[in-house]
């Protein structure tokens, strides 16, 4: 690995890339740095060569991040599974919760959110793999929770979020990406926007972008192997 600079550097090159190929802006893809059990040293010199964009799973990890590196330029991301006890932290600190993941969880952040009159933008997990260890509505349930949450006033739905399973050829994760992208489609068709996919990781993120997505959640490729 490179310093933290260059690693962002071919990061995004590499983003910019495979949205070209596709016919895609690439300005229009969010790159999420994720600081998931980062060091706080590498996060500064990270936002130092222009991540805007954290992503972290766990709400304490990141409230004390916040505390110590700040919030202004930056928007920090959920992107971990989140507890419905820790919502009202998550309405508090997040621009964005990307693993909304049932209808649970759904009533108490639109509950939470409508006491600190805040509107708090999220998107759905979805477990496309229906992988036992991780989180996220099934693929059949997930119409259900959109209308569901259509009628609060106090979520607004930016669109869906996967992560398929580990694959050392990125290819095999394709599949995947496209079940999201045409899940979306589905969806849209409805008349109920979502301008967000939140798909493709360290591994496979240039598939993902090659399959339509406008973020990706990036961290062993841009700060080295987690400890």
């Amino acid at each position: 690995m490179g310093n933290i600079k260059d690693n962002l550097r071919k990061v995004r090159e590499m983003i910019q890339e495979a949205a070209s190929k596709v016919g895609m802006d690439p300005q229009g893809i969010k790159l999420i740095a994720v600081t998931k059990t980062v060091e706080l040293e590498k996060i500064r010199e990270a936002v130092s060569a222009g991540a805007t964009i954290l992503g972290e799973n766990y709400v304490q990890e990141a409230r004390k991040k916040m505390e110590e590196i700040g919030r202004i330029g930056l928007q920090w991301h959920l992107i971990g599974h989140l507890q419905t006890n820790k919502a009202k932290y998550a309405v508090e600190l997040f621009e964005l919760i990307h693993s909304l993941d049932s209808i649970k969880l759904a009533r108490e952040l639109d509950r939470r959110a409508t006491a600190a009159g805040k509107i708090v933008d999220c998107l759905i997990e979805v477990n496309l793999s229906q992988e036992s260890s991780k989180f996220g509505i099934r693929k059949e349930e997930v119409l259900d929770l959109v209308h569901e949450i259509k009628v609060m006033k106090n979520i607004s739905l930016k669109g869906l979020m996967t992560m398929p399973p580990y694959f050392d050829d990125p290819e095999l994760a394709r599949p995947y990406f496209i079940s999201l992208r045409k899940l979306k489609e589905e969806i849209e068709k409805e008349g109920i926007p979502l301008p967000e996919l939140s798909m493709g990781m360290s591994s496979d993120f240039e598939v993902a972008i090659e399959e339509g997505a406008t973020m990706v959640r990036v961290g062993r490729a841009i700060f080295g192997e987690r400890r």
